[in-house]
């Protein structure tokens, strides 16, 4: 019989559900407020934003909007879900953790291992993308060269301490958040005309409506945009796993997730209406050249492909600093509650746990190794197999709210500092909406939706077989009575 999973009492740390808080584990907190406002904001900005986004503006038109609008929607719910949780007990698992105790073993041990697996792979498209951009300007240096370079700059950043990623990440968020501000203001004063020395005859508030419409492809095409788009907004619960080492980390996380609106409403609505207002969303340019670069060069910016070239590496750069921190913080976790090696519990002096980076890295390396070697069979099938990592995260989010707020309120209300809105109504119906979307992935063939699902399926069933497997071993070990270290005789016989 399950027991009933309990809240870490006050004042005994903010660790995992398992083991002792993080002090006492070894992780220190090292990230200051300011290092957490700029994680918080920079994780819902990825390289997928300014790369991904043409593709999306072509196959849906001006409606592209709804879709952006439908995803962030979904996030901000999800991620309401999460504050809800992680403010009553910031720990390094974050959902991963929260699932463990609301759900059982088996679903934290998966959706920490999936979670995991979903970042080291990110790790290695990142490091290509961002080998790309730097062979341009430096050929002299070969890709495979830049990207081995990028990956062991940014380990070292992560192995000196949690502190050196959280500078790292403060400077590179803010160049994205100063870059999309920037195009957000310069942008808008074109497109109502009077932004000096500037003369867009393509501009207009009318772009939205004039070429075929705002909805140029029908309806459905708001469901295609969504497919689209949903993987550029993984990253977000960024913040409430590094919350754990922060300062504050119930006001971090609390911070983080009243902010969540604002920041979908200004960086990607925003900056994307801004694109679509400076040119039709049928120019060819927007896909040949991206749409942020499109849209500068249509101001007649100069250099305005460099700028931008400039703006997705400083991206890529954070999504790698990020993504190696958080694949290791989340084997971290999972080794602190014994669903992975001990050593990835095992923290320096600096508070970093050097053996989770390292094998994060590692597997990262391999990565790119397959991506080099194999890029249309192994490494498609590491992208696919992780591609709807997010959405089974979200999904289970979801189902660890309904219950932790259960807990929380039986043993400690007063820790409800953040709360789930319409309780638990809205709840299902997020889980409800996110299966719509992988249900509808599954009849989605002309962007390879399907395979993604199915593979990534297919890594779930693995991962949650092995799960049940380790369950089982562990059922079958007599429990150990923990004073004096001696067998209680009823429970050497009694399956646990």
């Amino acid at each position: 019989m399950t027991s009933q999973p309990t809240l870490s009492k006050a004042g005994s740390g903010h660790g995992g559900p398992h083991g002792s808080g993080e002090p006492g584990s070894g992780l220190q907190a090292g990230l200051k407020n300011r290092h957490l406002t700029m994680i918080a904001i920079g994780g819902v900005i990825g390289a997928g934003l300014f790369v991904g986004s043409s593709s999306g503006i072509a196959t849906t038109g001006p409606g592209i909007l709804l879709s952006y609008a439908l995803v962030g929607t979904l996030v901000v719910l999800v991620m309401r879900m999460l504050g809800e949780m992680s403010a009553a007990n910031p720990t390094s698992g974050s959902f991963s953790a929260h699932a463990d105790r609301a759900l059982g073993r088996w679903a934290g041990f998966s959706i920490g291992w999936l979670y995991w697996f979903f970042w080291v792979v990110v790790l290695a498209v990142e490091a290509t993308a961002g080998a790309t951009i730097l062979e341009g300007w430096i050929p002299a240096v070969p890709q495979w060269g830049w990207a081995l370079i990028v990956m062991v700059v940014l380990t070292a950043t992560n192995l000196v301490s949690v502190g050196s990623y959280g500078e790292f990440e403060f400077w590179f968020a803010g160049i994205k958040v100063v870059a999309i501000g920037a195009f957000i203001v310069v942008g808008g004063l074109a497109i109502f005309g009077v932004l000096p020395g500037v003369d867009s005859d393509k501009a207009g508030v009318s772009n939205l409506t004039d070429h075929g419409g705002f909805l140029p492809h029908g309806p459905g095409a708001i469901l295609t945009g969504v497919l689209l788009v949903v993987f550029s907004f993984m990253g977000s619960e960024i913040a409430t796993l590094a919350a754990g080492e922060s300062e504050d980390p119930q006001r971090a996380v609390t911070k983080s997730t009243n902010s969540i609106i604002w920041r979908i409403a200004v960086f990607y609505l925003g900056s994307i209406l801004v694109v679509i207002c400076l040119l039709p969303w049928n120019d060819p340019s927007i896909k040949d050249k991206g749409s942020y670069v499109a849209a500068l060069d249509s101001l007649g910016i100069a250099h305005a492909g460099q700028i931008m070239n400039f703006i997705v590496l400083t991206s890529v750069l954070s999504c790698l600093n990020s993504g190696l921190y958080t694949a290791s913080r989340m084997a971290f976790s999972l080794g602190e509650r014994g669903d992975a090696p001990k050593a990835f519990a095992r923290t320096t002096s600096r508070g970093v746990p050097m053996a989770a980076i390292v094998a994060s890295v590692v597997f990262g390396f391999v990565a790119v190794f397959f991506n080099y070697k194999f890029p249309d069979s192994v490494f498609l099938f590491l992208v696919n197999s992780s591609g709807a990592v997010a959405l089974f995260v979200w999904l289970v989010i979801c189902f660890s709210q309904l219950r932790m707020r259960r807990i929380i309120q039986a043993e400690a209300p007063e820790k409800l500092v953040v709360k789930m809105w319409l309780y638990p109504y809205l709840t299902w119906a997020t889980a409800g909406l996110i299966v719509f979307v992988l249900v509808y992935m599954l009849t989605d063939t002309e962007h390879d939706g399907r395979e993604t699902v199915l593979l990534s399926l297919l890594v779930a069933a693995i991962v949650l077989a092995i799960a049940f497997v380790k369950e089982a071993l562990a059922k079958r070990k007599p429990q150990q009575v923990t004073d004096g270290g001696e067998q209680d005789r009823d429970q050497a016989v009694t399956p646990r």
